[in-house]
């Protein structure tokens, strides 16, 4: 079970490290014209904002285990991002673009994998 929860929050650490990266190093219309409209619905600032959340989020996935300094933030970080999917899910509803839903499903997952995995053991 102790890969399984490696593998999956090594996966899900680089998914958000890569998708956060691009939205605090790009303008928000770089972004758009990439196919990720939604910024439209926030500021450039709260674009930013969520694009830290996920990059701080995928760092607590990984450091705090690996170290052993404060274990406890890596099923909290898998809680924040699965939070964050639920958010991403909201907004992708209301703008009516649900094939981009699976994909935060499948976010949503592998967070709550690592958070109820790493809670339990």
């Amino acid at each position: 079970m102790n890969l399984a929860l490696w593998i999956v929050s090594s996966l899900a650490a680089v998914l958000f490290f890569i998708a956060g990266a691009s939205k605090i190093a790009q303008p928000t219309e770089a972004l758009a014209q990439r196919g990720m409209a939604y910024v439209e619905d926030f500021t450039a600032t709260q674009v930013k904002l969520i694009g830290t959340a996920e990059v701080l989020g995928a760092i607590g996935l990984i450091l705090p285990h690996a170290t052993g300094i404060a274990p406890v933030l890596t099923p909290l970080a898998a809680v924040g991002l699965a939070l964050l999917m639920v958010g991403a899910m909201i907004t992708h509803l209301r703008r009516n673009e649900r094939p981009v839903i699976a994909a935060n499903l499948v976010l949503f997952a592998l967070v709550l994998f690592v958070a109820v995995g790493r809670f339990v053991g």
